[in-house]
């Protein structure tokens, strides 16, 4: 009984909203207003996430975002999930090879988590440099992504090709909290992932 009453308590402290009733016939649960509703997609709009995954493998969070989509279709009815397969096979992309998992995984992570990512970097001009930085967002723009953040070696917020980056490194130190808006105005058709049209 010790252990289940931990348990419970891990549950409850984790935000997880649980019912109690006590006396005889009593008992704890899960609230109800906690399960997710089936999910329900038609074939196209299954097929819409899969290409603009596929369409953008250089995307942070690209290989999570293939993999949710996997656990989607997975779960959809048998007829939805086969139209949904046939359709998909009818969308080619033909994208460039995405840059390093390697270099990825450490962007993502520490944008994430932010910490702050040690860098090896060529800008344009073919200089190469090592930098601190505080990742403040992911931007796409003209076809390429770019690491924004507060570069500790310049003092300053500054754009990353992630392409040109050679090495990245998480380390332990924490982000001083430098915000979206220290970027800038960003350009009239940019907008967040989470909103303007999802």
């Amino acid at each position: 009984m010790r252990t289940i009453k931990r348990d419970l308590a891990a549950l409850e402290s984790s935000g997880a909203p649980l019912w109690s009733r006590p006396g005889p016939g009593g008992g704890y649960g899960l609230a109800a207003s906690a399960t997710l509703p089936p999910v329900s997609l038609s074939p196209a709009q299954a097929v819409a996430l899969m290409a603009a995954v596929s369409a953008a493998p250089d995307a942070p969070y690209a290989d999570l975002a293939a993999a949710g989509i996997r656990k989607i279709v997975d779960v959809l009815d048998p007829r939805t999930r086969t139209r949904a397969e046939e359709l998909a096979g009818r969308v080619w992309v033909n994208t460039a090879p995405p840059s390093s998992r390697t270099i990825r995984s450490a962007l993502e992570e520490a944008m994430s988590e932010q910490r702050v990512v040690r860098i090896r970097y060529t800008s344009g001009d073919g200089n190469t440099s090592t930098r601190d930085v505080e990742p403040v967002l992911f931007a796409s723009t003209n076809g390429q992504w770019y690491l924004v953040g507060w570069c500790r070696l310049r003092d300053a917020i500054r754009w990353f090709i992630v392409s040109r980056i050679e090495r990245a490194t998480v380390t332990k130190a924490a982000c001083c909290g430098h915000t979206i808006h220290e970027v800038g105005e960003p350009p009239a058709n940019a907008r967040p992932v989470h909103g303007g049209g999802l």
